[in-house]
């Protein structure tokens, strides 16, 4: 069975980024399993998969736009230490859930000077380039209730 539109597809992978860094795997784990065409993987890797069934390898180097999108400066932000009611402490690296213009999302706090913080709402990976390799370990037909609902259920079904 090929990988195509409404297919449950499991696949086992390693992301690296351009100097060979593994920045995400699923080696000596569980395969990733996702519902294709739906969006639950970056487009670049989503299209490079398109077709391909069991057994296959592929190499795919993603580039920003088809990945986590160009870095976007406008999201890096100083926002008054007020703005963060409820947390004491507030550490470059601390990943937190905002409001924005945009609607809500996650910033990554920069740094901490004083009564400023300086956050970024850019996807960590985003501006990168992603290099997978990937082996389709899986690929069966969705059922239906996972075509409605977008997403693989486990074996137990769903519990949404």
């Amino acid at each position: 069975m090929h990988i195509a539109a409404h297919r449950v597809v499991h696949i086992h992978y390693t992301l690296t980024d351009d100097g060979g860094m593994v920045l995400d795997s699923s080696a000596g784990g569980d395969p990733l399993v996702y519902l294709h065409g739906v969006g639950n993987l970056v487009p670049g890797l989503e299209k490079a998969l398109e077709g391909k069934q069991r057994g296959d390898k592929v190499s795919v180097t993603v580039p920003p736009e088809e990945g986590y999108g160009p870095r976007d400066e406008s999201l890096v932000q100083q926002v008054p230490r007020r703005a963060f009611k409820g947390l004491r402490e507030l550490k470059p690296g601390m990943r937190l859930h905002a409001e924005s213009a945009h609607g809500p999302g996650l910033v990554s706090v920069v740094a901490v000077t004083g009564d400023l913080v300086t956050v970024d709402g850019n996807h960590a990976l985003a501006g990168q380039r992603l290099n997978f390799q990937v082996e389709i370990a899986q690929v069966r037909e969705a059922t239906a209730e996972e075509v409605l609902h977008g997403h693989v259920h486990g074996a137990g079904g769903h519990s949404h």
